[in-house]
């Protein structure tokens, strides 16, 4: 899944106005950051295998670290305390480390049975959505819509940068998006773990556009342009 997280992430401002949404989308992506990084230094492993779901050529073979239950778990945790020891906001702490969790929960509803449940279990968990690509881009166009509407629901632009920067990030990702699922296989495995640390711009993009929007409501008026 790749849009569906960044919908959560995006989704989650309506829950934590002033946390910024640079920092909504490095939770809700945590663990696919950590992959490719984890790929490179040789640590988690993954093959090229088209064919093997309708959805993504990737068989996930090893990777304990990033994506089983109990890593996820402590992610979540390390995540939400780093957060909170540096911004002192208690609602944005529990939904940046729901934010990271959520992650896990979206890839058991689209993988094969490849996510374990523990570093060194044998027991592997997933419910397949990616056997059905109709399925898929239904689950996942709508919780991204739904994310984004709750982003703009809950800010407004304070300049114009607010509002095109928003935008062109969303095109950008349904772009990426459409390339994921019609384009063809990617050439090798480091092809995959370099291309996957790109995400760290749109993880950045997410704090310049929060930069250039305000929570709104009168609580949040009453710190303008404050972003955590």
């Amino acid at each position: 899944m790749f849009l569906g997280h960044f919908g959560v992430g995006f989704g989650a401002k309506a829950a934590a106005p002033r946390t910024s949404l640079g920092s909504l989308l490095l939770a809700s992506q945590l663990i696919d950051l950590l992959w490719p990084t984890l790929l490179l230094m040789g640590l988690e492993r993954v093959a090229i295998a088209p064919g093997i779901t309708r959805v993504t050529p990737l068989d996930f073979t090893h990777y304990p670290i990033s994506h089983s239950l109990a890593a996820v778990l402590l992610w979540a945790v390390l995540f939400a305390g780093i957060y909170y020891g540096l911004r002192r906001y208690s609602k944005g702490t529990v939904v940046c480390g729901l934010a990271v969790v959520s992650h896990w929960v979206l890839d058991l509803l689209s993988h094969r049975p490849d996510l374990p449940l523990a570093p060194g279990s044998s027991l592997r968990v997933g419910l397949g959505l990616w056997g059905s690509l109709a399925g898929t881009l239904l689950v996942e166009l709508a919780v991204f819509a739904v994310g984004v509407y709750l982003y703009v629901r809950t800010t407004r632009a304070s300049d114009r940068t607010g509002t095109v920067a928003l935008w062109a990030l969303v095109g950008l990702l349904l772009v990426i998006y459409a390339g994921n699922i019609l384009g063809p296989p990617p050439p090798s495995v480091s092809a995959i773990a370099w291309i996957g640390q790109a995400q760290w711009v749109l993880v950045a993009w997410g704090y310049w556009i929060d930069r250039h929007r305000r929570a709104r409501g009168d609580v949040e008026e009453a710190t303008p342009g404050r972003s955590d």
